[in-house]
Parts: C-alpha cells; structure tokens; sequence
C-alpha cells in the first residue's frame, strides 16, 4: 500500500508537496474545489452549520491542461496524483437536485471525466449527497485539548432546510430565490443516483477512471429534509448492486464507517480490500457513534489502527491511504502538526509490519 496526502485547492503548491515528500508520502490526492479559505494552512476554527462557502464556478470545467499541469507539477516533487477528490457543487447540482440543467450538467461531468483519464488520473472520488457534511462543530475536545471536528445531534436541528441556491453544503447561486429544497425521499435518492452512476461509469470505464463514492458522513438516515444513502455498512454496500463495473468502487472511509452504528470495519475492509473495490482509503480515527462522536488522533480512536493495516496488508490491497481531518496541534502550524503527526504515524506502523 501507498502513503499518500490529501491537499484542498488552495494548499496545492510546491510548499505542501515538499512538506508531503518530508514526512514521508509518495501520493496525493487533490480537491479542485476550495472549501478552505486563507492562505497556506487551513484551521478548523469554524463550524460546519453556516456553510463552507459559496463556489461560482458554474460552466468552468476543469481543463486536460489544467490536470496535466498540476500532475506534472505533483510528479516535479517526486509524488504521484493518485486521484481527484469531489465534482465542483457548481458543476453537478442539478444532477443531484433532479433539476432542468442535470442532462447539460451530466454531459459536463463526462467531460471532466475524460479529462481526468486523459491526464493519467487514475481515481475520481464523490460524495453523492443533498446536504453534504453539516452539522459538525470545532472544539478543543481532542487530548490535550486539542482543536477536533465534534457531532452532538442532539445540539442540532437535523430537519433545518437547505436553502435554495445551495447543495452540499455550499452556495451555487447566492442570488436564488428565497425558499428552501423540498424534502426528498430515500426512494428518490436512489433513483437519482442510479441516474448518475449509470451515465457516468461507462465513461469511467473507457477512460481508465475509476469512480470512488465516500458514505455519509455523519452517517444519520436523513439532514436537512433529504434521505442519505449511505449512512449505514448495508446501505454503503448496495453502491455494487447498482453497477458490477470495475469502475465502480468505494472511497473507503475508515472514520465516517466507525461513526456508524452497526458493522464491523474490519471485516469491510478486508472484503473490499481483497475484491479489489477500494479506490483509496480516508485512515481516520474516531471516539464515538452517531448521535455523538468526535474525530481522534490516528493513535487513540477506537479503531485499531495498525490492525486495519495488517488487513490490508493481508488482503494484498495496492492502493493509497491517506490521513483525513486530524486534530490540529497547538503551533504555529497547527494543520501541518497534525497531519505531520498522523503522517509520520502511519509510516511507522507501515514499516512495522512489512515483514
């Protein structure tokens, strides 16, 4: 297996990919989309019920050029662009709203799709969901106070609407009309996304891009008035009931599949790892289940981390794992320290168990 980090848009630069190549990793995995704002460091200093933002990049899809140049400048610091993490919510809303714009918007996405094999991208990653990620909160709840993503569904109202003009947590069209989505059924959830995968994998396929989708994180049976379709190990799993495609597989979410409240991850990992459906793996730590857990260094979760590994290892999986949100560390910087941490933690128990 390979070591690799995953980088927002506004971290992809030679700063970071040196500082990925020091503690030891030999992949990245790129988000195109900038949910992070301000600079070189992102910080958890906000929550996730406002919104991350706003993305007005309706109609600019991402360009061959503009994947190739950044695979080339990924490969200058001796790494591999390993995979693209999430479609722009400006480029597929309508696909996931049901809207008038989702055939223009799918013929985009197949676009980006070509694109992405063309540039020798091997893995496009998705989150196929309404509301997105919603509903965490920041707070020094890590050991030693550490700054940590927390759910606590009880201090939320998980029926608050989205707003319209937005999905996935993030504002496509700031001068919507007021009003808010109408609820949508799981029924239709399903039926939507079955619309996309069926469109989309056979692109995939052509174009040697494998399509990796990520579970519900939190994992709770609907937010916001919109069903979530992976939110349990069962439901995550009928993703390969929908298409038998070597191009349909899982962004394997160790933490978003702890918070569950059934299933046993040991025993998913291993499955998939060996039926070769892993795109690439978030190896993240976690206290807790839904209604309430917390994000944890790699080292304290209640998984058993090196365990996972010997799984994999087991089960012959040839892919990437990567730390997802960490907690940060006190410093100067706090987002490199803890992925530092977890990076240089992960090498370790690595090469422990090569032998």
């Amino acid at each position: 297996m390979k070591l690799g980090l995953g980088l927002y848009r506004s971290l992809l630069n030679d700063s970071n990919f040196r500082f990925a190549r020091q503690a030891g990793a030999t992949h990245i995995v790129a988000q195109l989309v900038d949910y992070v704002k301000g600079g070189d460091s992102p910080s958890l200093t906000h929550d996730y019920l406002g919104g991350w933002g706003e993305t007005l990049n309706e109609g600019k899809l991402w360009t061959y050029e503009e994947l190739v140049s950044l695979r080339k400048q990924v490969e200058s610091h001796g790494l591999t662009l390993a995979a693209i993490e999430n479609f722009d919510p400006a480029h597929w809303y309508d696909i996931l709203l049901d809207g008038p714009k989702k055939a223009s918007q799918m013929e985009g996405l197949k676009a980006t799709i070509r694109n992405v094999g063309k540039a020798g991208i091997p893995v496009m990653g998705y989150y196929f969901s309404l509301a997105g990620v919603w509903g965490w909160r920041s707070a020094p709840s890590g050991r030693g106070q550490a700054m940590s993503v927390e759910f606590k569904q009880e201090a939320i109202d998980t029926n608050s609407p989205i707003p319209n003009g937005m999905v996935w947590n993030m504002a496509y069209n700031p001068e919507a009309p007021e009003g808010v989505v109408a609820p949508v059924s799981r029924q239709e959830m399903w039926e939507r996304f079955r619309y996309f995968l069926n469109e989309l994998l056979p692109v995939a396929e052509e174009n040697g891009v494998r399509l990796a989708a990520h579970p519900d994180d939190p994992p709770v049976a609907q937010l916001r008035g919109t069903a979530r379709l992976f939110y349990q190990p069962s439901e995550y799993e009928r993703l390969l009931e929908v298409s038998a495609s070597p191009a349909n597989c899982f962004e394997f979410c160790m933490g978003t599949l702890q918070e569950m409240q059934e299933g046993d991850i040991y025993g998913l990992l291993g499955r998939y790892a060996a039926a070769g459906r892993i795109g690439y793996i978030h190896f993240r730590n976690v206290i807790g289940k839904v209604p309430h857990y917390r994000e944890a260094f790699v080292d304290e979760g209640d998984i058993d981390m090196v365990h996972a590994l010997r799984i994999l290892k087991e089960n012959n999986y040839q892919g990437v794992i990567i730390p997802d949100h960490t907690p940060e560390m006190t410093c100067k910087a706090p987002w490199h320290a803890g992925m530092a941490f977890a990076l240089g933690y992960m090498k370790g128990a690595m090469q422990a168990i090569a032998d």
